[in-house]
């Protein structure tokens, strides 16, 4: 007589299932994410006293936010082209040093000139670091919580925007706004870990071997992405991440100057909304990333776009500063943090390994060209006419919340996505 015994496997943790090369990556990813938030907003905190230093009027200062977002596009695409040719650690290193070393310059400018070059070429070195840091993490974290962890990395800009907000608040009297960019030096250290901890991922190392050993080199992946059987998916991204920074400059771009302006806070409580609104972030973006990985990633962001736009219009119509405190905290976990939670997982996915870096750099970056528009846009409707800054900036959040869901919901579904090393597009 045989006896079977049937034995019962518990399933393995999800944050056990990673490698530690996966989680090196990822939190290099991370880090580079996180400190490049910090550097770039902690900016949209100090534009009104540096117009006052400099004695030239807001509208100029908030150029100086365009043409850095416009130097995005450059870095972007010349950082994607050195991902997909060269390896995701390379360009991510030049990034975090680049944007560290100009923040830190451009706090001892003698002019507003000099000023608005050191922050155009931070645009530059922005831009390199999300597309070869979210390849680097995406590319090799497991299926199973991939949208989950492109959540918490997504969503970790929040963290970066509360750190600034929190120097804003905290030093900004002691120290002024230069002190505000010199503390921005310090994510250049981030570069010795990448260095000598992160390893590339083997699907590019496997990808690039094949196009060696075929000779199937794709040496211009930014012309690939517009091949017949791609346009459609680099159009719709372009249109997805179009609507998304068009809301995201109208509200977030412009709130502490509308709360500076409109309402004459004072640095302390411009900064409370903000900073608990980036802890929201955060957390949001957990639970979105989970949500992605369950009920899909399109869904998981369509959802809270649509729940954002309502929510704007109640607080932002509002003089009450609780109501604003309270609402502006309840849309960073949708607008904030719940709609992008899955642009790292999904933008990945949807692209080919040999041109994944160059086409997540063009489509999320491509459309910075209109995001940049609007904080320009909103001060000159908000100063000429006499509206205040919340009618322009609710007028930008409907229409680019509406063009976000809308692109998404033509757009592929990705969950379950494999990525793999075959050369598709050469």
């Amino acid at each position: 007589m045989t006896t079977i015994v049937e034995t019962t496997r518990t399933p393995l943790p999800w944050w056990k299932e990673p490698t530690k090369d996966q989680w090196l990556a990822w939190v290099a990813a991370w880090l580079g994410w996180t400190l490049d938030s910090f550097d770039f907003t902690i900016f949209l905190l100090i534009m009104l006293p540096i117009a006052q230093e400099f004695q030239i009027p807001l509208t100029d200062v908030t150029f100086v936010f365009t043409i850095t977002l416009w130097m995005r596009l450059v870095g972007a695409v010349s950082s994607g082209w050195l991902g997909d040719r060269h390896g995701r650690r390379l360009p991510l290193m030049i990034s975090i040093l680049g944007y560290s070393l100009c923040n830190f310059i451009a706090g001892f400018s003698p002019t507003f000139w000099f000023l608005f070059l050191f922050r155009a070429l931070l645009g530059f070195f922005m831009g390199a670091e999300w597309p070869a840091g979210a390849a680097l993490a995406m590319e090799q974290w497991p299926i199973r919580s991939r949208g989950f962890m492109s959540g918490v990395l997504q969503g970790s800009w929040g963290i970066g925007f509360l750190l600034s907000s929190a120097v804003y608040g905290l030093l900004y009297n002691s120290i002024g706004w230069r002190g505000c960019l010199w503390i921005g030096v310090l994510p250049a250290l981030t570069v010795v870990y990448v260095r000598y901890f992160v390893k590339e991922p083997p699907v590019w190392v496997e990808n690039r071997r094949i196009q060696r050993a075929e000779n199937r080199e794709v040496r211009l992946p930014l012309l690939s992405i517009f091949k017949r059987g791609m346009i459609g998916n680099t159009a719709l991204a372009c249109w997805w991440m179009a609507g998304g920074l068009v809301t995201y400059y109208s509200i977030n771009g412009m709130f502490a100057t509308h709360l500076q302006k409109d309402l004459g806070l004072s640095p302390a409580l411009i900064a409370t909304p903000i900073v608990f609104a980036n802890a929201v972030v955060f957390l949001a973006s957990m639970f979105w990333g989970w949500a992605g990985d369950r009920i899909g990633r399109r869904w998981a962001m369509i959802i809270p776009g649509l729940l954002g736009i309502p929510v704007a219009f109640f607080y932002m119509l509002s003089a009450n500063y609780w109501v604003i405190v309270i609402g502006y905290v309840v849309q960073g976990a949708l607008l904030g943090g719940g709609a992008g939670a899955q642009v790292p997982s999904n933008m990945n996915e949807r692209f080919p390994t040999e041109v994944r870096a160059t086409a997540a750099a063009f489509c999320y970056h491509l459309v910075t060209i209109l995001g940049v528009l609007v904080p320009p846009v909103v001060t000159y409707f908000a100063l000429n006419y006499n509206l205040g800054f919340s009618i322009p900036m609710l007028i930008g959040c409907l229409i680019g919340g509406g063009s976000w869901c809308l692109a998404l919901f033509l757009g592929p579904e990705t969950k379950g996505k494999e990525m793999v090393p075959d050369v598709v597009l050469a």
